[in-house]
């Protein structure tokens, strides 16, 4: 003899009801998150479509219509992009191969010093270090425009005025955020690695080179990825030191482009979307390494 159990239908339909509510709420969710995004994009992209539109455009045209003119224009101009990165009187190409070669040696300097810096900060006990630590977490809240007049002084007095070296060699002096930030990656790190690694024979410097400074490479590429847009867009330093036109970083360039080239907005927005080209670059080749480095920091500092 056998009994089946059977649930009642008031309770199945209810089962189906439910499930049917949460899927219902999970498609609204979903789709009003894809539609917040689609704003936020357009909010981005429109404006760099309007100036592409406006790069493309002849001289002496309404750059400013209304309604907006955008894509697809009637006569395509593409001699504006040579026209803004070889003229003669603002030569752009220039301005970009200096701003890459002071961005080489302030990267450099930054990401090395501030490592050298927070490694015994991190890995070390020796007297004095929450001291010299505390110190060094105060200088953040003194504002750079508080020693401009000191550092302007000092440079010009040693002869640096006029040339890259106030803009480079500051840099290899570390910077107290992105000490405190690698030095809080890098007390995440076990110390039995140290340990394992004095073992074999390794010193101090072996230990670092060999040991810490690969495993803290998410930090080390958040600090590069950051001074590398700083000193891009870094307009007050060149202002200030450079005296020479042919010496013009991207920045300044751009300055100088807009109080010259007034009349010529189809250039400017030219010369803009040329500045924006390396940072895109960059984004796209250290993107997984860049978001990968803000979200290991963010959690383990």
């Amino acid at each position: 003899m056998t009994a089946s159990v059977s649930a009642p239908v008031g309770d199945i339909s209810r089962g189906r009801g439910g499930l049917y509510d949460r899927y219902g709420r999970d498609v609204l969710r979903l789709a009003l998150t894809y539609a917040l995004l689609i704003l936020a994009s357009a909010f981005i992209l429109l404006p760099l479509g309007w100036m592409l539109t406006v790069a493309l455009k002849p001289d002496k045209s309404l750059f400013f219509a209304n309604p907006p003119e955008w894509f697809p224009t009637s006569d395509f101009h593409w001699e504006n992009f040579r026209r803004a990165l070889f003229g003669a009187d603002r030569p752009f190409m220039l301005y970009l191969f200096n701003t890459i070669w002071v961005e080489i040696f302030v990267v450099l300097g930054t990401v090395v010093s501030c490592a050298l810096v927070a490694y015994p900060l991190a890995r070390m006990r020796f007297r004095g270090q929450r001291v010299i630590f505390t110190v060094i977490v105060l200088t953040m809240l003194i504002p750079w425009q508080g020693l401009m007049i000191p550092q302007f002084l000092l440079f010009h007095r040693i002869g640096w005025y006029g040339t890259y070296l106030p803009l480079i060699v500051p840099s290899f002096t570390g910077s107290a955020f992105f000490i405190f930030l690698i030095r809080q990656y890098m007390k995440t790190i076990p110390r039995e690695l140290d340990e394992a690694a004095r073992l074999d024979g390794a010193g101090s410097f072996r230990i670092f080179w060999s040991v810490i400074l690969p495993l803290s490479a998410p930090a080390l590429t958040v600090c590069a990825v950051l001074t590398f847009l700083s000193t891009w867009n870094d307009l007050l330093g060149p202002v200030i030191y450079l005296n020479d036109s042919r010496l013009y970083t991207v920045a300044v360039g751009l300055a100088t482009f807009n109080s010259t080239h007034t009349n010529q907005m189809n250039l400017l927005m030219a010369a803009n979307l040329i500045t924006l080209i390396p940072v895109i670059v960059l984004y796209f080749v250290a993107q997984k390494q860049l978001i990968g480095g803000i979200a290991s920091v963010g959690l383990k500092g």
